[in-house]
């Protein structure tokens, strides 16, 4: 009975073969606690664990010392960290899984702590009117400072270096955040983009830099082995609530995102109460039934599943893979958990940014 279950069927996204539809959805974890953000032993053991997933998406790393914007995460820009990281993505293929990696950059969520004393760069010189996490606690974002032209071709060449190390590192290819209140969500975000000149204005503008971004990975990285994460899921706090603009900027950006033979697009399901607002029709699975007849390529959905839901929305053909968080971070074999219809252990969630093994690599297997 358990082998029919869809979320349990192989998959094969582009050229990468996936034993199963569950994929781990990239999660935070702030374990590199170190000067030079290097992955360590509890990464490895911690992706290893979980690598009977069909696809492992890795934390989000930074792709520049530019892109930092939460602590303790480690980065993707300097040899030393992909050497590291090449112990981790050698563990989960020895262990028979699929690693990608996330590129990563925070712009304006970022904090000035995090360069001394420095604002971040953004698009604009615009406050998000967000919280930072800090290594001494959540504090507000302050008004960054606008990226001049040689900060934007230096990023867009930071993406391209950092995808370029995760192949080197033995990724088995990326993910670029595109989503939520990061730097390339902050470019397509009118109330974050006041720029006038072609990076700003009209929504072809706003995606021009997640676009040049795309073929520039594409120069160093077969793009079927690259993904996006992408969509109007936003946190609707400070600056990021979706205006009237928000379903047809998304619809331009996704649709656009079929030009490419890309690997998949990481699709969040709306993570707050939409009644009234724009984006209503899309709650539930109504994100999903509206962006699978805009978007052509593989669809992983993500945020709210548990098991039947996600072999439902599977079974309904409205998502090929399905993305799992928190049930991943206390069942490191969620995949054995789905087939054997065995209860989840709950994550401690007190611990998601602990500093040890504590709530990281402590969670058991399931017996038997």
């Amino acid at each position: 009975m358990s082998s029919t279950q869809s979320l349990l069927l192989p998959y094969q996204m582009r050229d990468v073969s996936l034993t199963n539809r569950v994929v781990m959805a990239p999660l935070t974890r702030s374990r590199a606690r170190n000067r030079d953000l290097l992955p360590t032993d509890l990464h490895i053991d911690y992706y290893a664990q979980r690598a009977s997933a069909g696809l492992i998406i890795s934390e989000g790393v930074w792709i520049s010392r530019d892109a930092v914007g939460w602590h303790d995460v480690p980065g993707l820009f300097t040899d030393e960290q992909v050497a590291h990281w090449k112990q981790v993505t050698d563990a989960v293929h020895l262990a028979g899984g699929v690693i990608f990696a996330q590129l990563w950059h925070t712009g304006s969520a970022s904090h000035p702590d995090f360069f001394d004393g420095r604002p971040p760069l953004a698009p604009s010189a615009v406050n998000p009117g967000l919280l930072a996490p800090t290594s001494t606690g959540r504090k507000p974002t302050v008004e960054p400072r606008a990226m001049s032209a040689h900060d934007l071709r230096q990023t867009v060449a930071d993406y391209a270096t950092a995808a370029r190390n995760a192949m080197a590192a033995g990724f088995d290819g990326v993910q670029l955040q595109a989503g939520f209140n990061y730097l390339i969500s902050q470019f397509l975000n009118p109330r974050t983009n006041l720029r006038t000149d072609h990076y700003g204005g009209s929504i072809e503008n706003r995606a021009r830099f997640l676009f040049e971004i795309i073929e520039a990975v594409g120069e160093f990285v077969d793009l079927r082995r690259v993904g996006v994460k992408a969509g109007p899921a936003w946190s609707e706090t400070g600056e990021f609530v979706s205006g009237v603009e928000a379903l047809a900027d998304s619809e331009y950006v996704l649709g656009r995102l079929n030009d490419y033979e890309l690997s998949h697009l990481l699709l969040m399901g709306m993570m707050v109460d939409s009644t009234g607002g724009p984006l209503e029709d899309l709650a539930g699975d109504g994100m999903f039934r509206h962006f699978r007849k805009v978007y052509q390529g593989t669809v992983m959905a993500n945020v709210g599943f548990d098991q039947h839901r996600g072999n439902a929305i599977l079974s309904d053909g409205l998502a090929d893979l399905v993305a799992y968080g928190q049930p991943f971070i206390a069942n490191p074999d969620l995949p054995a958990r789905i087939a054997s219809h065995a209860p989840l252990a709950e994550p401690k969630k007190d611990l998601f940014y602990g500093p040890d093994a504590a709530g990281y690599t402590d969670y058991p297997l399931l017996e038997g």
